[in-house]
């Protein structure tokens, strides 16, 4: 077998298998049961068959709350059988929840216990062989990285922490620096033989002062990608499996990261993302004032002190504007100067941890978005004197002002609280990857990651 015949799958591919057989195996399932027993609640029929829709999306749907497309708890036994006991509840009470789109509930209600037990078991039988066939080394990609020597150990490390199929098994070094990994170092005349017997199915080429050192290897690099070899740049695959854009404290250099997404000129999505704020606003306002009642009596005796409290944050352009939350922290919690907030911060109260565990306290900043000052999604907006201590040491932070700030964002539910100036770093480069892939499908995936974020208690 070639190598370009090795079978391997990519992320998104695994991500499409999982989705697709989930609705599979549930309906083979329903229509086995249907059709052996005297199960009447569901039936496949063409006279019905949106019924079918309906549940396909539903499971889809809250599959991907309850992270049943993450990778990482795809491939582990305990987390997936959380994911899969929620995901079927939930979508077996919403189910029966819609009958205008779903069968009229039945008489027999042991007929819902057993469509319950079927959808339970047929995703975790189908889960199950995921984890023995599928994710494991038999599905494993096997990468050659061409670089400098120190630079391996770097992608080793990141793609092992977002991808562990993603496996690198050789490098040819461009310098001259001792081979310090664990990764074997190959002579670059030996590259078509080791690239064929090890199934190598992609080349992955570091930027090494913006050329290769050697014209022999590129043109055998070249003979390769001809052969059907896939040969890509090392910022592409790191932003291919991280999902954030590979900047350094000392990068100055935006033009890498152009072009940003075609949406932010595009009017259409422009004019749906204004209205998808202010719908959603409202939604999430008429929310807050049918809580706050019972929040304030909470915070009256609980959290004794004011109930909101405002605060400068840079906004788009760099424009500032004052912020509307609900205090989590003790009174006067910064009379000795700003300070960035930490994990265990101890200024912050009780009831302000399970405020911001819950995200309940940034409900009042739907009145930022109903203003404009905010949109639903983008990067959070941060203080001025953090945006100067910030940018002095991160040139490119400042470029994140060029869309609004967002009640949510990419950065938001990929990395936790920041409190230095290396999450700082870690979270622009989620947040300039969603400038540069900002889309409907992406703020669609973050409203749901977010649904996620609030379920498990995520916040900070």
């Amino acid at each position: 077998m070639s190598a370009s015949q090795k079978i391997h799958f990519e992320i998104s591919e695994r991500k499409i298998l999982l989705r697709v057989m989930d609705v599979f195996f549930t309906l083979m399932t329903l229509a086995l049961i249907g059709h052996y027993t005297k199960f009447d609640y569901f039936r496949i029929s063409q006279t019905s068959f949106y019924w079918t829709i309906v549940l396909a999306l539903y499971l889809v749907f809250f599959g991907t709350i309850f992270e049943m497309y993450n990778l990482q708890t795809a491939s582990n036994r305990f987390q997936i059988s959380k994911s899969i006991i929620l995901t079927t509840s939930v979508t077996v009470l919403l189910y029966l929840l819609t009958p205008f789109y779903t069968p009229v509930l039945p008489s027999n209600r042991l007929q819902i216990i057993l469509f319950f037990f079927s959808i339970l078991i047929s995703l975790s039988v189908w889960r199950y062989l995921y984890i023995v066939f599928f994710a494991s080394n038999r599905f494993m990609k096997k990468v050659l990285f061409v670089g400098s020597s120190k630079e391996v150990d770097a992608l080793v490390t990141e793609l092992a922490k977002f991808n562990p199929h993603y496996r690198v098994v050789g490098y040819i070094a461009v310098d001259e620096v001792p081979n310090n990994t664990n990764v074997e170092r190959i002579l670059a005349e030996n590259l078509d033989e080791f690239v064929y017997q090890n199934y190598i199915s992609e080349i992955v080429v570091a930027n090494v002062k913006n050329k290769l050192t050697s014209v022999d290897l590129y043109n055998k690099l070249l003979r390769l990608l001809e052969k059907g070899i896939v040969i890509r740049k090392y910022n592409q695959v790191y932003e291919y499996s991280t999902y954030r854009l590979p900047i350094h404290f000392e990068d100055r250099e935006l033009y890498k990261f152009f072009p940003f997404s075609r949406s932010n000129q595009n009017k259409l999505y422009v004019y749906y993302s204004r209205f998808f704020d202010i719908v959603f606003s409202l939604v999430g306002l008429i929310g807050f004032f049918i809580l706050a009642p019972f929040l304030w009596i909470v915070n009256l005796f609980v959290n004794k002190g004011s109930f909101f409290y405002t605060q400068e944050r840079v906004g788009k352009n760099g424009v500032p504007f004052t912020i509307y939350k609900m205090r989590t922290m003790v009174q006067n919690a910064e009379q000795n100067g700003a300070v960035f907030a930490t994990t265990n911060d101890s200024r912050i109260t009780p009831f302000g941890k399970f405020l911001r565990k819950t995200r309940l306290d940034e409900l009042p900043q739907f009145i930022n978005v109903l203003k404009g000052d905010m949109a639903i999604i983008g990067p959070r907006p941060e203080r001025p004197v953090f945006v100067e201590q910030i940018a002095n040491a991160i040139p490119l932070y400042q470029t994140r002002h060029v869309i609004k700030p967002g009640l949510t964002g990419w950065a938001q539910v990929n990395y936790p609280y920041g409190s230095n100036l290396e999450d700082s770093l870690m979270k622009l480069r989620y947040d300039l990857y969603y400038i540069k892939h900002r889309s409907l499908f992406l703020d669609i995936n973050i409203v749901v990651k977010t649904m996620s974020t609030v379920l498990f208690f995520r916040g900070q």
